[in-house]
Parts: C-alpha cells; structure tokens; sequence
C-alpha cells in the first residue's frame, strides 16, 4: 500500500485525463456538475483541484479561483489549459489552504471523491472549522464524495474504470475497519505486449450525516443530496 500522494504520482496521475474520458468530455462533466453553483460570483476555492475539471468551468463563470492540489503534474495540465483564466493554481495539501487565500470566499468546493482521502474524522472536522471560517457570509461549501460507510461485496467490488486498444483499468476495493483499500490495477500494452501496474491506497469510510454533523458543529447548515456519477453531495450554507 502507498501513500495518496505516492499513488496519484506514480499511477494516477499521467493517465489521469484518460481516466476521465479526454479533458472535453471532463469540462463539459465539471461544467454540468458546477451549474447549480452558479449565483454568485468573487473567490471560489477548488480543494482537490487536479488538472481543473472544477476550476476552469468556475473562472470561466467569472470566479477568481485559487485551485489546490498535490500533483504538480495535474496542475500542470491545469495551467497550460487555463492559461488566461483567473485561477491561482497552488501545490499544498487542501489541510493547508488557508495558508494560500486571503479573501473570503463565496464558494468552496471539494468535487469527486477527494474528501475521503483524509485519513480520520479529526482531519475531517479540521477542514470543516478552516472552511467555516474562511467563507463570507451566505457563501456555501460543497462536497461530492462516494458513501463507503456501506462497502460492495461481492462481485461488485471490481469495477471497471475506463479501456481502449491499449490501456484497461480496474478497480477492486477491500473493506478496512474504518477505511476502504483502493487497488487500481492498469494494464498498458506496447510494442512487447501486455504488462501490469497495480497501486493501493486508502480511503476513508466517510457517512454523509458525519460529514453533515461536522459542517453544523461549525455554523454551517447542511443539506445532503444525491450528487453526480454515483455521489453523494453536501452542500453546506455559512448564515
């Protein structure tokens, strides 16, 4: 097993806009994803940013973004895609955002599964305080992430990520106490045929009314929702 940032650096990362189906069809999945967000306008952070699948379709509605991640390969993409848009790309830890912003924000994002990569509740409640007192009033946070509180069995752990003529990925997931343990698995031809990479990493077990609870013990009025691509989503309002 690796680390989140080990995982992402030697797997995830260079297939990353393979894995997402090409950056148009990533843009368009954000834009979609991001349209109900759209009242408002000012800073808005993208926690978990990756190569901008949120960030670009948020400055392209007119918000000064600061965009934050570990990859500095997905940012990479995000800067040579958003060249001219008003996005701040930051290479931090989303624990450590604060650091990194000056204004209060309108909105807060943190879209996908990336919430789960914390690795304990404490973490959890750290960013929800960070988050509380970093939006302006009547500014919002919103999460995706998927429900590993009730893990698959079975069969349905293996899940088929994305495939062409040369490159298949999969996933198995195995259940832990209070984690769940990520295997990708990449098989990539070329021209000596076939051959296999396989990474593991954890994910927190987060429930949806946790995560709600955290946001409330903070001021913030949570609701949850069905989100996007089998999410659920939290969107929490700050008074």
């Amino acid at each position: 097993m690796t680390t989140v940032q080990q995982h992402y650096d030697e797997l995830l990362a260079p297939i990353y806009v393979w894995m997402v189906g090409g950056l148009d069809a990533a843009f368009a999945a954000g834009a979609a994803d991001v349209a109900p967000l759209l009242t408002d306008d000012g800073t808005a952070i993208d926690l978990g940013a990756g190569f901008g699948m949120h960030a670009i379709p948020l400055a392209r509605h007119g918000y000064d973004v600061v965009a934050i991640d570990t990859s500095s390969q997905l940012l990479d993409v995000l800067r040579a895609t958003g060249a001219g848009l008003p996005i701040r790309a930051v290479e931090a830890d989303l624990l450590d955002f604060r650091q990194h912003v000056t204004n209060a924000a309108s909105l807060i994002v943190c879209l996908g599964d990336t919430l789960t990569h914390l690795e304990e509740l404490a973490q959890i409640e750290r960013l929800c305080r960070d988050v509380a007192q970093s939006l302006r009033s009547g500014g919002r946070f919103v999460a995706t992430f998927r429900d590993y509180s009730r893990p698959l069995v079975g069969n349905a752990r293996f899940i088929p990520v994305r495939s062409d003529d040369t490159r298949i990925q999969t996933c198995f997931l195995e259940e832990l106490p209070r984690h769940i343990l990520v295997h990708d698995i990449v098989h990539e031809r070329d021209s000596g045929g076939w051959r296999m990479r396989v990474s593991s990493y954890r994910k927190l077990r987060l429930a949806p009314p946790t995560l709600a609870n955290a946001l409330r013990g903070v001021g913030l009025e949570p609701t949850i929702e069905a989100g996007s691509r089998g999410m659920v989503r939290v969107t929490a309002l700050k008074p």
